[in-house]
């Protein structure tokens, strides 16, 4: 819009400059012709006057008789009729014509030259102007704002513009990947580097009394380090997008019902039972293998922090949006300041117990995520820590 917006301002001016200079020639060619009348008119007086003396008071009374009255018409022009035409006496004012014609042509084209000259050195300094903001964004220099102007480069600014912005944020997003990946790597050497110690430590008790503790404590620290192991290669293949998900319709209360039966040994063990009441039929679209193995992290967090004797209780209800589940426990809840960091790779909370790892939440996150859900963790208003899953339809 622009762009024709100026074009139309340069086609205004062009015009202005030649009308211009149209009525400065005419105003030039009038002022000739007048005089070169009022010459030829004086001569021929002059001449009647020196051969005919005694008309020299008879011309003037006719010459100002004849001022006072209109244009003689031409059919009743004398000097037609003894055969002069009009260029008989003008034959100096073509010349002269073409001088003023000349002279305003050069003078519109002149200023016409001027108004061109000076859009085309504006045109240039935009492109300059352009092109520094891209040098000075490739040499890394400060200043990502571009000052906005109205002119027929005001689409490529706005392109120009969107770009860097998008390789800044770009550029950002690759920094935070860097860094988060160098904290994952050393959080990864912290979890290896206790198992690893434990089980030298038990080898180097293996001569006591104490052996057969020791293998079972070696036992344990191997079994953690290959769930690790698991883990970790999971998540890769999560943030790779390699993970091949199976989406096909499933039965909520079959999968909570199936994780539950997975987790039956760990359950009875520590004391803790998981109540499903089936309700009304629910399905969603998923995985039904990775969907169970996001619920089964869910359910033995709530295990870990439910005392023995207590009881974890699922539900789950469907409207025409969405599939929610909810999974709660009867423990203390999460410490307010560890619920913005619940589902980040190798957080342990203020209430950890056990010897996990950090990432059971994480992948259940991940794997949910994955798949149109969605998952939230916040605390019963009576007591204990509550999840909320929800599976959305498109």
């Amino acid at each position: 819009m622009s762009g024709h917006k100026n074009t139309g301002i340069l086609i205004s001016f062009v015009l202005a400059v030649g009308l211009l200079s149209a009525s400065f020639t005419a105003v030039l060619m009038t002022s000739h012709y007048n005089r070169a009348q009022f010459q030829l008119l004086n001569g021929i007086c002059r001449s009647i006057i020196d051969e005919l003396p005694e008309t020299e008071t008879v011309i003037p009374a006719i010459l100002k008789d004849y001022k006072n009255k209109t244009a003689v018409p031409e059919e009743k022009s004398i000097l037609a009729a003894y055969g002069y035409r009009q260029s008989d006496f003008s034959k100096a004012a073509p010349n002269y014509g073409i001088i003023f014609a000349a002279a305003g042509f050069l003078f519109g084209g002149g200023l016409f030259l001027a108004a061109f000259r000076h859009m085309r050195r504006k045109e240039m300094l935009r492109i300059k102007s352009l092109t520094d903001y891209l040098e000075n964004v490739n040499t890394g220099g400060n200043g990502l704002h571009l000052r906005e102007e109205e002119d027929e480069f005001s689409k490529l600014q706005d392109e120009i513009y969107k770009t860097v912005t998008f390789a800044y944020q770009t550029r950002d997003a690759a920094l935070t990947a860097r860094q988060n990946f160098a904290e994952n790597l050393a959080n990864i050497a912290h979890q290896l580097k206790t198992p690893i110690t434990a089980i030298h430590l038990s080898l180097q008790m293996m001569d006591g009394p104490s052996g057969k503790e020791n293998i079972r404590q070696i036992r344990r620290q191997l079994e953690r380090l290959t769930h690790l192991e698991e883990a970790l290669l999971l998540l890769s293949r999560l943030d790779a997008g390699t993970l091949p998900f199976e989406k096909k319709e499933a039965d909520v209360f079959t999968i909570l019902t199936l994780a539950a039966d997975n987790l039956q040994e760990v359950l009875s063990h520590a004391g803790v039972s998981v109540d499903i009441p089936e309700g009304k039929p629910a399905r969603i679209t998923a995985d039904m293998d990775w969907t169970m193995e996001a619920i089964m992290n869910l359910l033995k967090n709530c295990m870990e922090h439910t005392p023995a004797g207590g009881v974890i209780h699922c539900s789950y209800e469907q409207n025409p949006l969405y599939t929610q589940i909810i999974i709660r426990d009867e423990g203390d809840g999460f410490a307010k300041e560890d619920l913005p960091h619940l589902f980040e790779r190798f957080f342990r909370g203020q209430n950890a117990k056990g010897g996990g790892i950090g990432i059971g939440l994480s992948l259940a996150k991940e794997i949910i995520e994955s798949q149109n859900g969605t998952i939230h963790a916040k605390n019963n208003p009576d007591s204990g820590a509550c999840f909320e899953i929800r599976f959305y339809s498109h």
